[in-house]
C-alpha cells in the first residue's frame, strides 16, 4: 500500500494527488456509479418502506422494519465511507487527526457489523414466518410476534455492534510520513482512508482481533444465513408435498406469497455470501500471505463490498409490492 504523508498538526488537510492515482479511471468511474446507485437505491428503500411501516396502524410488518434497518445501515455506510473513497480515487487525499480516525474507524466497523446481522435477521425472521404459515406438521395457529420483537432484537444488534466497535476506536490512529497499512478487516476499509490505520500493541494482538472478527461477524453469519435459507426452502418443499387439495384459499395465497419472499431472501443471501465471501478471501490473503496478487484482490474486495450495498435494493424491489409500485410510478413519469 502507498505510504501515508501526514501533516504534523494532524488536522484534516487537502494534499492533492497521491494514493488515489493508483486506481484506473475506468475502475474509479465504475465505483462512483455503484456508490451513487447505492445511495439512491437504499434511500428509496428507507423512504418508501419506512413510510409504509410508519403509516401502518399495526406498527408495520416485522420484515419491513428489518428491511428499513438493513437499507439504513447500507446508506449510512455508503455516506460515511464509500463517498470518501471516491475522493481518494480522484487523487484527493484527506488526512485527519487521531481523534477523527478513531471515531471513523469505530463508525465503519459498527455499521458493517449491524449490516451483517440485519441481513441474517431478515433470513431468520422469514424462516420463523414459514414455520407459522406453512408448517410441516400442519399447525397454522402459532402466535405471531408483534413489531416490538424485531425492534428489540435490532436494538440489541446496534448495541452489541457498538461494543464490538470499541477496539476499533481504541486501536486506531492517524499515519505519519512512513506509515503503511499492515492489517485489514473486512468490516473496515481495503486501504488506508483519511490516513487512518490500525494501531494494535503487537502484530499478534492485531491478527487475533482480525481473526476473531472474521469468525464471529463474517463466517458465522454466512453459515447461519445459509442454514436458515436452506431450511426455508425445505419447509416450502415439504409443505408443497403435504398440502391438502381442499386447503383454504387464504392459506394457499399466503403460502404462495411466502414462496416468493423465500426466493427474494435467498437471492439476497446468495448476493451477501458471494460479496462478503470474496471480501473475506481477499482481505485475509492480505493479512496472512501478501503475495503478488494482493493489489488485485484488494480491488476485487472493494468492488464486492459496494456491489452488495448497490444490488440489495434491487433484489428487495423484486419482492416488495409497495417498493416495486413506487419504482414503476417513478419510471412512468
Amino acid at each position: 500500500m502507498a505510504a501515508m504523508n501526514m501533516e504534523a498538526n494532524g488536522n484534516i488537510k487537502l494534499v492533492g494527488k497521491g494514493q488515489g492515482a493508483s486506481v484506473s479511471p475506468v475502475q474509479g468511474a465504475f465505483y462512483t456509479i455503484l456508490v451513487i446507485l447505492g445511495i439512491l437505491g437504499n434511500a428509496t428503500v428507507v423512504g418508501v418502506i419506512g413510510n409504509s411501516a410508519i403509516m401502518d396502524r399495526g406498527g408495520g410488518r416485522n420484515s419491513d422494519i428489518i428491511i428499513v434497518n438493513l437499507a439504513l445501515s447500507n446508506l449510512l455506510l455508503t455516506l460515511w465511507r464509500n463517498t470518501l473513497l471516491i475522493f481518494s480515487d480522484l487523487g484527493v487525499l484527506l488526512y485527519s487527526s487521531k481523534e477523527i480516525c478513531q471515531f471513523l474507524m469505530g463508525i465503519w466497523v459498527w455499521l458493517r457489523t449491524v449490516n451483517v446481522w440485519s441481513t441474517f435477521l431478515l433470513s431468520a425472521l422469514h424462516r420463523q414466518t414459514l414455520g407459522r404459515v406453512a408448517p410441516i406438521n400442519g399447525n397454522l395457529n402459532r402466535p405471531q410476534g408483534g413489531p416490538k420483537t424485531p425492534l428489540l432484537i435490532l436494538g440489541l444488534i446496534w448495541f452489541l455492534g457498538f461494543i464490538y466497535s470499541i477496539p476499533a476506536h481504541i486501536f486506531s490512529t492517524n499515519g505519519n510520513k512512513n506509515s503503511t497499512e499492515t492489517l485489514m478487516l473486512v468490516s473496515g476499509t481495503t486501504r488506508p482512508l483519511l490516513g487512518c490505520l490500525w494501531n494494535f500493541p503487537s502484530s499478534y494482538s492485531g491478527l487475533a482481533y482480525a481473526t476473531t472478527s472474521m469468525v464471529i461477524h463474517e463466517i458465522i453469519p454466512i453459515i447461519l444465513m445459509s442454514v436458515t435459507s436452506l431450511g426455508s426452502l425445505y419447509t416450502l418443499y415439504m409443505h408443497g408435498r403435504r398440502q391438502s387439495p381442499v386447503q383454504d384459499a387464504p392459506v394457499i395465497k399466503r403460502v404462495s406469497a411466502e414462496k416468493r419472499a423465500a426466493k427474494v431472501i435467498l437471492a439476497l443471501v446468495i448476493l451477501f455470501v458471494a460479496c462478503w465471501g470474496t471480501s473475506i478471501i481477499s482481505v485475509n490473503y492480505f493479512n496472512y500471505n501478501r503475495g503478488s496478487s494482493v493489489e488485485f484482490l484488494l480491488i476485487v474486495a472493494r468492488l464486492a463490498n459496494i456491489i452488495f450495498i448497490t444490488m440489495s435494493p434491487v433484489v428487495l424491489a423484486a419482492g416488495h409490492r409497495r417498493l416495486r409500485s413506487f419504482i414503476k410510478s417513478m419510471l412512468a413519469h
